[in-house]
């Protein structure tokens, strides 16, 4: 893979505006197909979101970007799989309050090697300038969402 050359300011943006959220989809749909997990992506996007700490199930549904009957069937998926606890909350018995089992982290840190492994194997076959090239783009990612989560634009 060879460097592009330098492009305007705005072009870049634009190029990056267009295909970041596509290929970083399309690399997760990809080592997913190639991982052999024993959870789906939303449910360790679950399983991340609880390691944090306990959460109530409608945060989660918002935190997740998802419907809460669909958090509420996978928290109950999760909790048989013993992986999740339920418990109501202490000021509000009305409220459902989530939180990550020792088995549910053991599960996450699992999931989260396996697509390690994948991802360092194929950025072995890659040449330095690539694999620096990604540190500077991860950090740049991380610099966005940071951005983002604070409600600013970069």
């Amino acid at each position: 893979m060879s460097r592009s050359p330098a492009i305007p300011r705005d072009e870049a943006i634009e190029r990056v505006a267009t295909t970041l959220l596509p290929q970083a989809s399309l690399l997760q749909r990809l080592v997913a197909k190639r991982a052999c997990w024993t959870l789906t992506r939303s449910e360790g996007s679950v399983l991340s979101t609880l390691s944090a700490g306990p959460q109530r199930i409608t945060t989660l549904a918002e935190l997740e970007g998802l419907a809460q009957p669909t958090v509420t069937i996978m928290i109950k998926r999760l909790e048989v799989r013993g992986w999740v606890a339920r418990c109501r909350d202490d000021g509000d018995g009305r409220v459902v309050v989530v939180s990550i089992t020792a088995q549910g982290s053991e599960a996450l840190e699992s999931f989260r090697e396996q697509y390690r492994a994948l991802l360092r194997t194929e950025m072995a076959a890659m040449n330095d300038e690539q694999v620096a090239e990604l540190v500077l783009a991860t950090e740049a990612l991380a610099a966005m969402v940071d951005a983002l989560q604070c409600g600013a634009t970069a």
